[in-house]
């Protein structure tokens, strides 16, 4: 009789703590993007409680794992492969430091954040309420920074161009998360996808036009997910307020344009480098005639920065490049940084996640709309990133590498949850 009183009380516990957990692991899935723009510890807090989550119920955890490690075997591979080639890069070269070696480590126990929401199946919406939250609250800081407080290049506490990435990227992943929202509750989702776009414009960034493109290519071509008139109008109303704002003087998108492209003209008929263009194209030049000094073998800060003044003191290069934290293009960082096999790992870590969402929408053409709205977030958030490297190193940052990643995760466990319901 004690035993069975004993046995009723330990589940009862179990089941109270797992109720506990469960509302934390929906905090953390909200508090990802909500708080990613607007406190300096938002990522970080939110890795950390993943990874407690995933230790403290690896029983259920590693099963769940297990069951669909064919699903994410790729992904995994490529996040792996990323950081056995940093750990091996510092302890081969002695100009590569042990601590380029923890973002890597980072990102791959990320992974902790897609094993919490497989075993504790957080509700998708707790994902879309903090994504329509952080685009909202990241354009009214940017957009009272612009025009409340005169500043040209608004960004919160962080970089402006990171900021307006990360802001735009929320408002498009809204998009996907129509889907799950019926009637006049749509209205939501659409709001963020507004705020994304007016946080853009805000902070001045220009690499967002490209993510805005990829992504209207990719609802061309999976225009037919959207079910209904409502997320259809959604869609294009991304394209109607972009072309608007363009023509409006206050947003200061067409100056900018239009200086971009003077910038252009400029650098290439031997004028000025020194504008936000002109930088740009001198770093990419020099970024490739590093690269074809050791195409093979990564290299570390010290030893970048001494090749970069040898090819400045030739008259090569302007001096400015010196300044520059980094190349300004993703794709050209890893391959400066890494040579071919560090660009093969950084491509990876794009293109796998990529296949996976895209693998998740043609597999399951019959698809409840939880797993299509995920995998449609998914790929817009991997397109995203990968524009946002053409003009930007959009991974230098911990916050936006980390926002990555995690929003990765957590996007392919609910891939997976929806998988399993859809089957069950």
């Amino acid at each position: 009789m004690n035993k069975t009183i004993a046995r009723g009380a330990d589940a009862s516990a179990d089941s109270a703590v797992s109720a506990v957990t469960t509302i934390i692991i929906h905090c953390l899935v909200f508090l990802l993007p909500f708080l990613t723009l607007i406190a300096n510890a938002g990522v970080g807090l939110c890795s950390f409680g993943f990874l407690l989550a995933a230790i403290w119920s690896h029983r259920r955890g590693l099963p769940a794992f297990r069951r669909h490690l064919n699903d994410i075997r790729g992904v995994l591979t490529a996040f792996g492969a990323a950081c056995v080639f940093a750990g091996l890069s510092a302890l081969l070269y002695d100009d590569i430091h042990l601590r380029q070696f923890e973002k890597p480590v980072r990102m791959l126990l990320a992974v902790s954040a897609c094993i919490a929401v497989l075993v504790y199946r957080p509700s998708r919406k707790a994902l879309w309420w903090g994504l329509i939250g952080g685009a909202v609250v990241g354009a009214c800081v940017a957009g009272y920074q612009r025009w409340g407080l005169g500043i040209e290049r608004p960004g919160g506490s962080i970089n402006a161009i990171t900021f307006g990435d990360i802001v735009l990227v929320m408002g498009l992943m809204c998009l996907a998360a129509v889907l799950d929202f019926r009637g006049r509750q749509r209205i939501w989702p659409a709001l963020g996808v507004i705020a994304g776009l007016i946080g853009m414009v805000a902070t001045g960034t220009r690499g967002g036009w490209v993510a805005i493109v990829l992504a209207a290519l990719l609802f061309l071509k999976y225009g037919h997910f959207l079910r209904g008139k409502f997320a259809k109008a959604s869609a294009s109303l991304v394209a109607l307020l972009m072309a608007g704002a363009f023509f409006v003087p206050q947003t200061g998108m067409s100056e900018r344009m239009e200086q971009g492209v003077n910038d252009v003209q400029t650098y290439f008929n031997g004028g000025s480098a020194f504008t936000n263009v002109g930088v740009r194209l001198e770093l990419w030049k020099g970024a490739v005639m590093l690269a074809e000094r050791h195409p093979w073998t990564p290299s570390g800060q010290e030893r970048i920065k001494a090749e970069l003044a040898q090819l400045v003191d030739a008259g090569v290069l302007q001096p400015f490049v010196l300044e520059a934290e980094h190349f300004h293009n993703d794709a050209l960082q890893a391959l400066v940084y890494g040579g071919v096999v560090g660009l093969l790992c950084w491509f990876a870590t794009l293109l796998l996640p990529f296949l996976f969402f895209l693998r998740m929408l043609r597999s399951h053409e019959s698809a409840p709309a939880g797993l299509v709205a995920a995998a449609l977030a998914g790929l817009l958030l991997v397109l995203s990133y990968f524009s946002f490297g053409l003009t930007e190193v959009i991974f230098y940052s911990v916050r936006s590498t980390m926002f990555y990643v995690l929003m990765l995760f957590v996007l392919m466990g609910l891939c997976l949850a929806a998988k399993e319901g859809s089957h069950g």
